[in-house]
């Protein structure tokens, strides 16, 4: 497997949106006050019925990124085997008008990660991830922020195992920030998920 790892241009993203983001919710991550662990607590349950969640039908996918935002110092990470693309990874930086990056120069959010379905699990995921946090770091980003939803519970996991954090759980909470450089980064872990069957 290669990572190429470049700019946001129509033609990659085009390549890059082909890529499914969609996956089936089966459980979720209730979320409960614990003074004693970081202010709060995650549980896991069945929801009643399982659906499908996909983002790119309830936002725009992302051959409208550049039409919503200026995409131009963002990275496109494109993980390919044989030379097809199979997943990847896109790093918002330098974005003025998102508040998720707070106005900081330092800090670069994991925007979006999605792997092939037929290629999850091979570690596709953790080299886009890899990818996309040296990425940050070559562009002197001390912190790269990842934001999930509850829902969301095999992200929640695969984020702990690359060394995330939950360090808040509410929208409220922006402070969640994965720290860079030899610190462990961290997840955003949202609130109920205002779509789903939770």
């Amino acid at each position: 497997m290669t990572i190429d790892i470049g700019g946001v241009t129509e033609g990659a993203l085009v390549e890059y949106a082909r890529i499914p983001i969609a996956f089936e919710v089966q459980t979720i991550l209730d979320i409960a006050v614990d003074h004693r662990h970081n202010g709060f607590r995650l549980s896991e349950r069945l929801v009643a019925t399982a659906y499908v969640k996909d983002y790119d039908t309830e936002a725009d996918g992302p051959t409208q990124w550049p039409a919503r935002f200026d995409t131009s110092r963002w990275g496109l990470m494109t993980a390919r085997i044989g030379g097809r693309c199979v997943g990847g990874a896109a790093v918002e930086y330098d974005t003025p008008e998102l508040d998720i990056l707070e106005g900081r120069s330092d800090l670069a959010v994991l925007w979006d990660i999605r792997v092939l379905p037929q290629n999850r699990r091979q570690g596709v995921g953790a080299a886009s991830f890899g990818a996309a946090r040296a990425w940050a770091l070559a562009r002197d980003c001390r912190q790269l922020k990842v934001e999930t939803q509850n829902v969301n519970v095999a992200a929640c996991r695969f984020y702990a195992q690359r060394g995330c954090v939950r360090l808040c759980p509410t929208r409220r909470s922006p402070r969640c920030l994965p720290r860079m450089a030899g610190r462990s980064p961290a997840i955003v872990v949202q609130g109920s998920d205002p779509c789903g069957a939770g």
